[in-house]
């Protein structure tokens, strides 16, 4: 399985950049994030509408 992972604004929590990572590197990337404080948002991959 695939996760779309935005990372957001600290100030308005706004995304300000994404990427679509696979589900072993979700956990490492979310270590990284709650080390620094980082504000993130998780999604499956499969509810990203293509347009």
């Amino acid at each position: 399985m695939r996760f779309e992972i935005m990372r957001l604004d600290d100030v308005d929590g706004t995304p300000v950049d994404s990427t679509v990572v696979d589900a072993a590197s979700v956990n490492r990337i979310v270590q990284q994030a709650a080390a620094i404080g980082q504000r993130l948002w998780i999604r499956p991959a499969d509810s990203i509408s293509a347009s």
